[in-house]
């Protein structure tokens, strides 16, 4: 599986994300090629090479002879349906730019149909996250990590007037993911930046275990007053290492729940499991007076955070739910075909340091043979298990 790893040591921006891709071996024709999918002229894309403090990068400058700068995320998200880029890309980045419009209604206190997206809205930004996410694609990668995103101290000044940075929208766009102080008096990381990757990034932290193949640097147009290059480090590789687990950074909330009706429960896990939730669990729980209740736990992205806490405000009896954040390691998965004596099975490979360690049929195909065969559903297991590990099946 190939990955990517962006490693923001000195910020983020859109240009410089489209420039690391190029300099880790996305062809600049075939960049163009996917934009031109677009339903917007008025751009060209030009691509060049940048020393920043004696440290080469690729140059990408997306020059826009369309000023435009104010559209509503229903005319952006238009644009990108309209356009003959692949399905996945439509998806990714239509999903990018939401989350940039729910960022910014939230500081305005407004709702995303009234919001007006202005420096994000013009062109040259519809152009960055839809070149992201199809270059990401071009070069083959299937999983993106990120480093913690640097915070840095300044003031920039926009149509808004004069803010503080990161701006409002990069830093509502962070809730949930690490950060890390960064002693520049600059804007480092942009509301696209932020948008592009902590929409596409499956996890934080160091970089993952891989074996490297490419080394790439994005320029980002400024040059710092403290000696630090101002460029997007990428790393591209196949992941590897031990176990080549995926890492994730989750958000999990937790209820302790002892007045509410039992078979209310299956209703709220069920919103919740609509509204994003990984996973839902309950835990028997004995609560104070010795009453007997239960602990609710929810796992989710940190971006739905929000709609989880919606959920399980209005479908439960609690009054107050703890969130903190945990690091989840998943294994590498495929999935298989086991073949039974009753028909085809599919099962659930996982492994670990490239080694198969577990193999777990499909709970629903094994129950409808038992059913429908009228034998026992562990003699499917076996089965199943047998043929995916060319084992003699037991249990029966």
């Amino acid at each position: 599986m190939r990955i990517a790893y962006f490693d923001c040591f000195a910020g983020a921006s859109g240009d410089m994300i489209l420039g690391a891709l190029v300099d880790g071996g996305l062809d600049p024709d075939d960049l163009r090629r996917e934009l031109a999918k677009l339903p917007v002229g008025g751009f060209e894309v030009r691509v060049g090479r940048a020393m920043k403090q004696h440290l080469e990068a690729a140059d990408v400058d997306v020059v826009v002879h369309d000023h435009a700068h104010e559209r509503k995320a229903a005319e952006i998200e238009a644009i990108i349906a309209g356009s003959a880029l692949d399905p996945d890309v439509r998806e990714r980045a239509a999903r990018i730019v939401r989350r940039l419009a729910e960022a910014e209604a939230h500081i305005h206190g407004r709702t995303v149909a009234e919001i007006h997206l202005h420096e994000v809205g013009g062109i040259d930004c519809i152009v960055d996250i839809c070149g992201a996410v199809a270059g990401i694609k071009l070069l083959g990668v299937e999983k993106v990590f990120c480093s913690p995103l640097p915070v840095s101290r300044g003031f920039v000044t926009f149509s808004h007037g004069t803010w503080p940075v990161p701006g409002p929208a990069a830093l509502e766009l962070m809730r949930g993911v690490p950060v890390v102080p960064l002693e520049l008096e600059e804007e480092t990381l942009t509301p696209t930046g932020a948008a592009i990757l902590t929409t596409l990034a499956d996890g934080y932290g160091c970089a993952p275990p891989m074996r490297l193949e490419r080394v790439a640097y994005g320029a980002g147009k400024r040059t710092f007053q403290k000696p630090i290059p101002n460029v997007l480090r990428l790393l591209l590789g196949e992941a590897t290492g031990v176990g080549g687990a995926d890492v994730q950074t989750l958000a999990l909330l937790e209820t302790n729940i002892d007045d509410m009706p039992a078979e209310w429960f299956e209703h709220a896990m069920d919103r919740l499991f609509a509204a994003g939730a990984l996973d839902v669990y309950l835990l028997p729980a004995q609560m104070k007076k010795n009453r007997p209740g239960a602990l609710l736990g929810v796992l989710c992205p940190p971006e739905r955070t929000e709609a989880m806490l919606d959920v399980l405000y209005r479908e439960t009896t609690t009054l107050g739910v703890r969130v903190s954040r945990v690091e989840r390691h998943a294994l590498a998965r495929e999935m298989a075909d086991a073949q039974t004596p009753w028909g085809t099975v599919p099962v659930k490979i996982g492994r670990w340091g490239g080694e198969r360690v577990t193999c777990s049929p499909e709970y629903e195909a094994c129950r409808r043979i038992a059913r429908e065969k009228e034998i026992p559903l562990k003699t499917v297991y076996s089965w199943a298990q047998g043929a995916c590990r060319n084992e003699p099946p037991t249990g029966e």
